[in-house]
């Protein structure tokens, strides 16, 4: 997954950053109110991490603004990507106030890393109707341990190659646009260009030959992953 985090404590930050790439994630960090706005409109993600309590950047906003302002933004742009919002330990009332302002769930700190993963992997299961396992002819993910496999036995991709699967996985039959692997493989200050998404899917077809699972291209919509024969794509 490609995962907004949204927290300006550097050592929890740091903490989760390294454990959250540890499990394979991709992870993009915001430090302020005004740096999560920006990221959540020019990045799409597959998940917000995010704390409600933030810094105001420049002088003249001096003291503590409120991840809540990104939230509400983002819903009332129709931004439905799932939200975990991290609060302090026994405070009610922002648990109430972010699942009013659009959250999905929140966390109370501190917290343990693994219920982090945990709850990431059950609003993406809700919000875009997946399982934790999920096969396609001989072709096998779990969500869970983040791997692939082909007829039961261990399927090692590169990690690109391994975010495209995921993706066209998620849930299987959806229509993947180019732009949106593009998007979502790219990092933030370089694209991934159609030339290099389209050597990903090249490679992978070679590579699911034989396993009832293939890949199709359908003109000026994107890539879907099927079960059954393979074709031409």
């Amino acid at each position: 997954m490609r995962i907004l985090l949204v927290e300006d404590d550097q050592v929890l930050r740091d903490v989760m950053v390294q454990s959250l790439g540890d499990a394979g994630h991709r992870v993009d960090v915001a430090e302020t109110v005004e740096q999560a706005e920006h990221l959540w409109r020019v990045q799409p993600f597959d998940a917000v991490l995010l704390d409600l309590n933030l810094p105001l950047s420049g002088a003249a906003h001096a003291g503590l603004g409120s991840g809540l302002r990104a939230l509400r933004s983002a819903r009332a742009r129709g931004d439905r990507t799932p939200v975990l919002v991290l609060t302090a330990r026994n405070r009610t009332e922002e648990r109430i106030a972010g699942l009013d302002a659009g959250a999905d769930d929140y966390l109370g700190k501190p917290f343990d890393l693994a219920e982090v993963e945990a709850r990431l992997r059950a609003l993406v299961r809700r919000t875009q109707g997946t399982d934790d396992l999920v096969q396609v002819g001989e072709l096998q993910l779990d969500r869970r341990a983040r791997r692939l496999g082909r007829a039961g036995q261990p399927m090692d991709l590169p990690a690109r190659e391994f975010e495209v699967l995921w993706e066209l996985m998620t849930p299987v039959g959806r229509v993947v646009s180019k732009r949106e692997l593009s998007d979502k493989l790219s990092e933030l200050d370089e694209a991934l260009g159609d030339n290099a998404l389209e050597a990903f899917i090249s490679r992978l077809r070679k590579k699911l030959q034989g396993s009832g699972a293939h890949i199709r291209t359908l003109r000026g919509l994107g890539y879907v992953l099927e079960a059954g024969v393979d074709r031409a794509s």
